[in-house]
């Protein structure tokens, strides 16, 4: 496959194009670092010059001489034509170093002058690069970068290779890129090869559909609609050249590809993958055409379609290049899947219709057969129209939303004007396969298109439902839909329940009013129950329980119940919003661990089944927090990378799942990641304007500084969460399990006080909820208040009691934290046999960042005993007491890191409480604290 000049990539270099390759940028990076050399291998438009240029830019630097070359296909007869790139601009300067036979060789062979060749001067030329290597190495690091080393003529790629192999012990390196084909080729070994010994081969891949959707985006294409970028990328086969330019051609054009029908395939890519289509034969062609329109073909099935020789054209194509052979499968697969699309676009359109219309008889299945008539009709038809809605609802049933959707769509449009259903009813159920899919810029699409024409009522109503739930946590942005959407209702109580069981969500998302979210959702049941609509009852009444659960509402068990009564209906059995959602919150709110990872395993289970997107993010997100709970961090950090790998992917549910991952990482993973991605959706909640998920977010925010050791910034950010969840009306400490770390972080910074109230007052709510969990957790933040004034007795009682509570109810990761408390604690003789415990659960629920802040204490110094602080300083009365004690340390001359091990925080919190006492006493370092203190004496 042959790149032409004007779809090589610009040479100046951006670091956006680089996406996706960390991994493989990493390697290459710690091979140059070392002094290696490294071969970029892969297919055509993969990305290998945009590394090779990333790679280069950032190592040119190192090195005293870059010499670099870049081969094309047209001048690759010229021959010394590479070898002239590299070392022409320093002959110069290398020349006089050589000896007589050597220059006169090179110097022929680089300026044309003479008749230099390999046959007659080898030995003088290939002697000749070796010392002119050598001659600049002598000055400094050389760095030779050579991309396209296929076309290089082969008397450089000979004279380069000699030099390579050669080269060992002098600080030459080498950074090439070559063409190779097939993701088991070993095209590239002959350069290899060629290369010093020990280079690193690095073959790049295909980018995956997330990576594409980002290149898109920084390439000014990231208005496509997720179902085309979905597209994009399998057309592409993750080709970012191939993805970039097919983004390009669709983003220019006025018309969007229609359902069930290939992307279109600009020009330049039809010329650059199909310039041997020409050497087939016309009914070989034909052949192709037939497969590039079916979903999987194979020769049985080309043959129902009447391609009698369907073999030998095949093997003919296979030949050429355009099909993949393999043996053993029965499939007819293209070589890459943009053939497939560029030899359907290249067909004039009464040929496709004519190869659909010999599908839509030869296919087996009923889905595949619907979709081949469609294509092959032009025009309504009502007889076409209804066997595209019976497919869409086969799809449907077979957990395929996305294939439902498509078929929907294709049956709208072959419905008649005075058709029944109507169009508009047909393309408003495709709009709700696509939010199951998880395509809601698809699923908006159609509900603005059917707003624009549709005048019944309850067409309307239910396209406004649709974009206020394509919105998600960013309903802020629809607020003017709901009058619209209330004025279409009119007194109709079918349509008010729709309206308002969005008003409840509205209540929740943007005001933070639990109150009236409750209230909002009460009225929609009661509206839904007047007008018959079950699933919008039943809905609303989960959403109800859900809303009384979080604020702590007596009234939550019944409303479950209720929620649960039969009839029940399926699709909200398993819904996300649904009745089962609601309970498995109940569940793990209430300690029940076992009962909730049971019923959120089936609910996932159905829900994958049934192929809806956002309640896989959400169940995901709902295992992986029943895991990190029940203190199994590495299953749980692998379910929520799943969940948000899912979410991102999809562009469903992303600050949930960042808030959700960031605690799994804390827990079993980096810290640092879980920061960043607490952050993240901290960031997410203030832009998007959602009450719920911020403090959610905040709360994994802290909870993520805790462990990183800033107790200062936990402090910060769950004072918020404090402040938030007031306002919002939340009294369950179940909800957000936050009020430990906030305890125990505000012991850590000396506020000993506050870390009291904060336990009393969400004791109170653990006591009446019936919150086992949550209570043992507070006894063990309330030991290390203790243990801070100084009553170790109490503190060991307490926290042995914790953690014994903790053991029975299931929570590991809280009891292993109780037991790295107590062997934490001041003041109890020998360490060794208690940290071996809190090793034995951290490592039992591989809690990595835990299991590091074990080592670290074991190989700190012994804390001493809560401090008295000197009489000089006890007139700087303004101080907290933690901010007393370690000015008295600083006065002591005791570095940043003694006073962490001696007072058992972490250097951040000691240098945090510092700024605070520099702030209090109006002073600026350490050295302005001894001073002050030797004055109070002095006096």
């Amino acid at each position: 496959m042959t790149v032409r000049r004007d779809f090589q990539e610009p040479a100046r270099c951006r670091p956006d194009l680089v996406i996706g390759r960390d991994e493989l940028f990493t390697g290459a990076r710690d091979q140059l670092a070392s002094g290696g050399s490294v071969l970029l291998h892969g297919p055509a438009g993969i990305g290998k010059s945009t590394v090779l240029r990333a790679l280069a830019e950032e190592y040119a630097a190192t090195a005293r001489t870059v010499l670099r070359c870049s081969a094309t296909e047209s001048e690759s007869h010229l021959p010394f034509l590479a070898l002239a790139d590299l070392l022409g601009l320093v002959l110069d300067d290398v020349a006089p170093r050589l000896p007589a036979a050597q220059r006169t060789a090179l110097e022929s062979a680089l300026t044309g002058r003479g008749e230099s060749s390999l046959q007659r001067d080898g030995l003088a030329l290939r002697l000749a690069v070796l010392s002119a290597l050598r001659a600049l190495a002598a000055e400094g690091p050389v760095l030779l970068v050579a991309d396209d080393l296929q076309w290089l003529d082969p008397a450089s790629a000979e004279l380069l290779g000699f030099a390579a192999r050669r080269l060992e012990g002098t600080p030459v390196q080498l950074l090439c890129a070559v063409r190779t084909e097939g993701q088991e080729s070993q095209e590239y070994d002959r350069h290899l090869r060629a290369c010093p010994p020990g280079t690193l081969a690095v073959r790049l891949g295909p980018l995956s559909r997330a990576q594409v959707a980002q290149l898109l985006d920084h390439r000014g294409h990231g208005g496509l609609p997720r179902s085309t970028v979905r597209e994009i990328h399998r057309t592409s086969g993750g080709n970012p050249l191939f993805a970039l330019e097919l983004g390009r051609a669709l983003a220019e054009s006025s018309t969007p590809p229609r359902p069930g029908e290939p992307l279109p395939v600009p020009t330049s890519l039809r010329a650059l993958v199909l310039s041997r289509l020409d050497m087939l034969s016309v009914e070989a062609r034909r052949t192709l055409l037939v497969a590039s329109a079916g979903a999987r073909p194979t020769p049985a099935l080309l043959h129902a379609a009447g391609r009698e020789n369907a073999e030998a054209e095949c093997a003919q194509a296979a030949e050429l290049g355009l099909l993949a052979t393999e043996p053993d499968a029965p499939a007819v697969r293209f070589a890459h899947p943009l053939i497939s699309a560029a030899l359907y676009a290249e067909a004039p359109a009464h040929e496709r219709r004519a190869a659909h219309a010999a599908l839509s008889t030869a296919a087996s299945d009923p889905i595949e057969r619907a979709r081949h008539l469609a294509l092959a009709t032009t025009g309504t038809d009502p007889l076409v129209a209804a066997r595209l809605a019976e497919a869409a609802a086969l799809a449907r049933d077979r957990g395929a939303p996305s294939v439902a959707a498509q078929l929907g769509l294709l049956a709208a449009r072959h419905t008649p004007a005075d058709g029944t259903p109507t169009q508009e009813e047909r393309r408003l159920q495709a709009a709700e396969d696509a939010i199951t899919a998880g395509e809601v810029d698809l699923a908006r699409d159609i509900a603005r298109e059917v707003l624009s024409r549709a005048s019944v009522p309850a067409d309307r109503v239910r396209a406004w439902m649709i974009v206020i739930d394509t919105a998600g946590h960013t309903m802020a942005e629809v607020d003017a839909v709901f009058p619209q959407a209330l004025a279409d209702a009119g007194d109709d109580p079918r349509l008010l329940a729709l309206v308002h069981y969005q008003l409840a969500w509205r209540a929740l998302i943007v005001e933070g009013d639990f109150t009236e979210a409750r209230e909002a959702a009460a009225h929609a049941a009661e509206l839904a129950a007047r007008g018959a609509d079950r699933r919008t009852e039943l809905l609303s009444l989960a959403f109800q329980a859900q809303t009384e659960t979080l604020m702590g509402h007596p009234e939550a068990p019944r409303t479950i119940k209720r929620a649960l009564t039969e009839p029940q209906d399926p699709r909200v059995a398993w819904h996300h919003n649904g009745a089962g959602s609601a309970r498995f919150r109940w569940l793990v709110m209430g300690d029940q661990l076992a009962e909730a990872r049971t019923t959120v395993t089936a609910l996932l289970r159905e829900v994958r089944r049934r192929g809806s997107v956002e309640s896989e993010v959400h169940f995901l997100r709902g295992l992986a927090e029943t895991e990190l709970r029940a203190g199994h961090c590495g299953r749980a950090l692998e379910l929520a990378r799943e969940s948000l790998r899912l979410a991102r992917d999809s562009g469903i549910g992303e600050t949930a799942s960042a808030m959700l991952t960031s605690l799994a990482e804390a827990s079993g993973g980096d810290v640092d990641r879980a920061l960043a991605l607490a952050r993240e959706a901290v960031e997410h909640a203030e832009e998007d304007g959602d009450q719920m998920y911020l403090s959610r977010a905040l709360g994994a925010l802290g909870h993520a500084q805790l462990v990183a050791g800033d107790a200062a910034g936990t402090v910060r950010s769950l004072r918020r969460v404090r402040s938030l969840e007031l306002g919002l009306g939340i009294t369950d400490p179940a909800r957000g399990r936050w009020q430990g770390d906030l305890a125990e972080a505000l012991v850590r910074i000396g506020e000993p006080a506050e870390a009291q109230n904060v336990i009393d007052v969400s004791r109170e709510h653990a006591l009446r909820l019936h919150r086992a969990s949550v209570l043992a957790v507070l006894d063990r933040a309330e030991a290390l208040v203790r243990a801070a004034r100084g009553d170790s007795e109490a503190a060991v009682a307490q926290l042995t009691s914790a953690q014994s509570r903790l053991a029975e109810l299931g929570y590991g990761l809280e009891e292993a934290r109780a037991a790295f408390a107590l062997a934490r604690l001041p003041g109890r003789g020998p360490k060794t046999a208690a940290f071996e415990e809190a090793t034995r659960m951290f490592r039992r629920c591989r809690a990595l960042p835990w299991l590091r802040q074990v080592e670290e204490s074991l190989t700190a110094p012994e804390p001493a005993p809560a401090l008295a602080v000197p009489d000089a300083l006890d007139a700087l009365d303004i101080l907290a007491a933690m901010e007393r004690q370690v000015a008295a340390l600083v006065m002591e001359g005791a570095t940043n890191r003694e006073i962490a091990a001696r007072l058992f925080i972490s250097v951040k919190t000691v240098e945090a409480t510092l700024t605070r006492v520099y702030r209090k006493l109006g002073i600026r370092s350490r050295v302005d604290i001894v001073r002050l203190a030797a004055g109070r004496r002095a006096h």
